[in-house]
């Protein structure tokens, strides 16, 4: 279904092409809004009313998501806590006649349904009508759409077809602008999710705003017990599939974020020295990145020579390449969202 296959092929006037053809209405719809969001002319980068050098520079300014993992004393619990609950699975298995290996903590793909409120938040206007903010709800469901797909694999034949899939469950509609330009620690998306948030820890609120100065950002499932109230996702609502931020506009900040609401760190985290049990993302079939990739052109081997070796995951949603360029989530981040969502977001 996502359109990411052309990244693969190895015609560079093909994938330019198809780049052209699909930033293009993007361009034109950001106009419209009086909002260039993008690449500018002289090599600069803009994201809404704020110019960066260019788009290292956007990257590198942490704008892209501020969500960072826990310290390493909380790494090290969470590993205990996660590795505890496969060990009581691997025993509850063995004990009525199952295998008893690791396959028993582990669900089966597309096996595990989540229901998604979104909450969108105007500046302006008629809640539901009309507005800064506003997004009808067929973007919306464009939205569950991509994630599906990602999480399903479909986006590239080496992508892991993960347990998740996702359903909408309600939408509803808010007019505050405090709100919509609330960022992450902030008083107002404090008072914007504990007006707003329904359910209970495997319930996935999605608020759409103006980011507060970032695409998005999300809580941890090891959160959850501590700060039930604060759990959720938080994006830009121009990063929704078909929205006005070109080159982050095909719904990949959402998947990227419910990524983390699911137990993944960034694949670059830790840079070259890094680890399965400390450090980097904790996940051994993604190799070591020294840092965050931009753009999407060539192949990048960052860490070349080191302990984890392979050319850079620039096609992992966990990465901050652009939405054109993401389309994989690899087996060991399927299993490790498996392992954190079954540990902390079930009979919560």
């Amino acid at each position: 279904m996502k359109r990411k296959m052309f990244a693969l092929l190895a015609l560079v006037a093909f994938s330019f092409a198809l780049i052209v053809a699909r930033t293009t209405p993007n361009i034109v719809l950001a106009q419209k809004h009086d909002k260039l969001i993008g690449e500018l002319p002289d090599g600069s980068f803009k994201y809404r009313d704020k110019i960066y050098e260019s788009k290292k520079a956007f990257i590198e300014s942490g704008a892209r998501c501020p969500v960072k993992a826990p310290d390493d004393i909380r790494l090290a619990e969470i590993q205990e806590e996660v590795a505890r609950f496969v060990a009581d699975k691997k025993a509850e298995s063995a004990k009525s006649g199952g295998p008893g290996d690791d396959t028993a903590a582990l669900r089966a793909a597309g096996s595990v349904t989540i229901p998604v409120y979104f909450h969108v938040i105007h500046a302006n206007g008629t809640a539901g009508q009309s507005g800064t903010g506003y997004v009808p709800e067929r973007m919306l469901n464009d939205q569950i759409d991509a994630m599906n797909s990602s999480f399903a694999g479909s986006d590239s034949p080496g992508g892991a077809n993960t347990p998740f899939r996702f359903t909408l469950a309600s939408v509803d509609y808010t007019v505050n602008s405090s709100w919509y330009n609330a960022g992450p620690s902030t008083s107002a998306q404090s008072q914007m999710k504990s007006a707003l948030r329904v359910g209970s820890a495997d319930d996935l609120n999605i608020y759409t705003n103006s980011g507060g100065g970032y695409l998005g950002w999300a809580t941890f499932p090891s959160s959850y017990n501590s700060r039930p109230s604060d759990d959720g996702v938080v994006i830009d609502h121009e990063s929704l599939p078909r929205g006005a931020l070109a080159d982050y506009n095909e719904g990949d900040t959402a998947t990227h974020e419910v990524g983390h609401w699911l137990g993944l760190y960034h694949t670059f985290q830790g840079g070259c020295a890094r680890s399965t049990t400390s450090g980097g993302d904790l996940v051994s079939d993604t190799p070591a990145e020294r840092s965050p990739y931009y753009g999407c052109s060539g192949d990048r081997d960052s860490c070349a020579g080191g302990k984890y070796p392979g050319l850079d995951p620039i096609h992992n949603f966990m990465d901050y390449s652009d939405d054109v360029c993401l389309y994989q989530f690899t087996a060991g981040q399927s299993t490790r969202s498996d392992s954190q969502h079954s540990t902390y977001r079930l009979n919560k």
